[in-house]
């Protein structure tokens, strides 16, 4: 049942209503979006979703983490400084690794992307309590609509190893989808989805009040990182460098400048690239028409998801009415341009790129609290993959080849959907029959992802003689029941796959959060102050001469402040020092 009513917090602020279980008290359950570059979460109101601020008062808290030698650990920005001054000692884009075994080393200590991402999403809900003044213990978390199985359940361990009851996860182009009810009805729409390191591509077609998505198709390595690197390639090869001659430091202000040089394109017919090397600053002019030439191949890939989704959909590139563009790397004229080009006709670009699948993840949360605020809409989303098994083929005459791969569930197939496949034996005397349960889309069995396995026994007999049925039924929750029948006998075997393979049991993950707590994030009040003298020293890495005299002294004079401990003058001598930098950067 719902909490009535509004009150207002010690700060004065309005917060909305809360949900209420019983015997648990008051929660809220916030939408967040678990980026490869940015992350944030949202809440829902009776003004609609809004996105909460975090400890720096930004919307977007970068996916950067940092370890020092001691165990502090830096989330966002200041993690984001720390990168040019200790590399060794920072990880980022490491969504891109989620649901597989790479490890990432900082300052010595491992550590999975899943446990990475939980400390961002701890930083998340660390923020989210302070602004709300209540403790949040549930969310529901956003991610690309072509993640398989095993990154949905990686996302979802780091959601409980931050402290987060993750019952509902939200692919990224459904979370827009929520973002619609104001569109005109009957209409089509293609949501073009470029963040920092996924790409997605899904059509969703929108009538009265039921939302149906049509297909999906992405790739799962491409983003504005790729866009960044295209332009520090360009450099390199302008200036004659190689990357393997750079030291860390340097490849780290090589890649900010490149990153700096990239959104400058988008308002120019040229930028000027500058970069110190070796105590001497090179610098290189690049013209928009060479970085989009040297961007090329990485358009192309975009033109493939594009066209997959269209034939799945059954669609031609006409029949969309609208297109939809989200993910930061959408604000890239190059991309824009490409796109005007593929799709003739001009995107509809009113939506935050940024800020979108926070808030349709918020409204999701609203949903699941039953908030009578929220419009009631019926969605159908789609299976991202093909779910089948494993299968023996008779290629000819008497000849057998194993290891192939027999769909049930096709990817696009609109779910909760259950389809049956028999199969029969394939030798004589056949005793027993194994069922392997797989997703993906190759021909073969062992290109696509393993989820289970089931075995049951049949009676012996000459082979095609006797068989099973094979019933797949896949949910909305990404639940996937697999149910194999003996047809002779009628005894039946049963499971439910979440992602058993690799996962960790609440013991397990609640030992590795202990574990993890060894780690001290650092107090939310000192986070600006270390965030400015960070940046100090970054700044003064990388200037000479004058320049460094000068930012050196405003630095010591902000440190003074910060040993003696008065506030007016800490706030005076950092904005001085603000200033200068500013102006540095310039």
């Amino acid at each position: 049942m719902g909490l009535s009513g509004r009150r207002r917090t010690k700060n004065g602020v309005c917060r909305p209503e809360r949900s209420i279980t019983e015997g648990h008290g008051y929660y809220m359950i916030v939408g967040i979006d678990l980026g490869t570059t940015n992350s944030l979460v949202a809440y829902y109101t009776e003004d609609g979703p809004k996105i909460i601020p975090n400890r720096l008062g930004k919307n977007l808290t970068p996916s950067v983490v940092s370890v020092d030698g001691e165990g502090n650990v830096y989330i966002g920005e200041t993690a984001k400084e720390r990168m040019s001054l200790y590399p060794d000692s920072v990880a980022h884009t490491f969504k891109r690794s989620m649901g597989t075994e790479r490890e990432y080393v900082l300052s010595g200590r491992h550590f999975k992307p899943e446990e990475l991402s939980s400390m961002v999403l701890r930083s998340l809900k660390e923020d989210a309590e302070i602004f709300l003044g209540e403790p949040v213990t549930e969310a529901v978390i956003s991610v690309p609509a072509y993640f398989d199985d095993k990154r949905r359940k990686a996302t979802k361990r780091a959601g409980e190893l931050a402290g987060l009851k993750v019952e509902r996860m939200i692919s990224e182009p459904t979370a827009v989808a929520y973002g619609l009810y104001d569109k005109t009805l009957d209409t089509r729409f293609l949501v073009f989805d470029l963040g920092g390191g996924t790409f997605d591509v899904s059509i969703l077609e929108l009538y009265h009040n039921i939302l149906e998505v049509r297909a999906v198709a992405g790739d799962n390595y491409l983003g504005g990182e790729d866009f960044t690197q295209v332009m520090q390639k360009l450099f390199l090869q302008k200036a004659k460098l190689q990357i393997s001659s750079l030291s860390e430091k340097e490849q780290v202000r090589l890649y900010r400048q490149a990153e700096k040089a990239k959104r400058a394109v988008n308002d120019a017919d040229r930028v000027t690239m500058s970069f110190l090397y070796k105590e001497s600053t090179i610098e290189q002019q690049i013209t928009y028409r060479e970085y989009e030439e040297a961007c090329e191949e990485l358009l192309m890939k975009i033109r493939e998801p594009v066209k997959k989704s269209l034939a799945d959909a059954k669609l031609r590139l006409s029949d969309i009415d609208e297109v939809l563009l989200i993910g930061g790397a959408t604000r890239l004229s190059v991309v824009r341009d490409f796109l005007i080009r593929l799709f003739r006709k001009f995107p509809d670009t009113k939506l935050n790129p940024d800020e979108t699948v926070a808030l349709g993840a918020a409204v999701q949360a609203a949903m699941k609290e039953r908030r009578e605020e929220v419009k009631e809409v019926i969605l159908t989303d789609v299976c991202s993959f093909t779910l089948g098994t494993e299968v023996v083929v008779e290629y000819e005459e008497g000849r057998f080849e194993d290891g192939r791969f027999c769909p049930i569930i096709e990817r696009n197939t609109v779910i909760p959907a259950s389809h049956t496949e028999r199969l029969y034996t394939v030798r004589d005397n056949q005793e027993k029959m194994r069922v392997r349960v797989l997703q993906g889309e190759s021909r073969f069995a062992r290109n696509n992802l393993f989820l289970g396995e089931l075995n049951i026994e049949v009676p012996k007999g000459p082979k095609g003689q006797e068989a099973i049925d094979v019933t797949y039924t896949y949910d909305i929750n990404s639940l996937l029941e697999v149910e194999v029948k003996a047809v002779s006998t009628g005894e039946s075997r049963k499971m439910i796959i979440k992602g058993e393979e690799n996962q960790m049991s609440d013991e397990e993950i609640k030992k590795r959060m202990e574990e993890l707590a060894y780690l001290k994030v650092q107090p939310r009040d000192y986070e600006e102050n270390k965030l400015v003298l960070l940046r100090a020293e970054r700044l003064y890495e990388e200037a000479l001469g004058d320049r460094r005299k000068k930012l050196d002294y405003y630095i010591t004079a902000f440190e003074s402040a910060l040993k003696r401990g008065d506030h007016d003058d800490i706030m005076d001598t950092r904005n001085a020092l603000n200033d200068i930098m500013e102006a540095e950067e310039d």
